[in-house]
């Protein structure tokens, strides 16, 4: 049984929606990796932040000689 001619148009719209114009499928996939990368750093910054509170509270010892 050979599909119609509008089980076909529809897979070629479909089709033309996923893989056409701009490429929608590589800018969604851009838009994920900018997003994990912007995770990863606010991940490192996160840290670094609650690093450097302990090293700011550290009272320098006087000299006792």
């Amino acid at each position: 049984m050979a599909p119609s001619w509008m089980q076909l148009l529809i897979v070629a719209a479909v089709a033309l929606l996923l893989f056409g114009g701009r490429g929608k499928i590589s800018a969604i996939m851009g838009d994920m990796a900018k997003g994990i990368k912007s995770f990863r750093s606010g991940l490192k910054d996160d840290d670094d932040e609650t690093a450097s509170p302990d090293a700011i509270n550290v009272t320098p010892e006087k000299d006792k000689a």
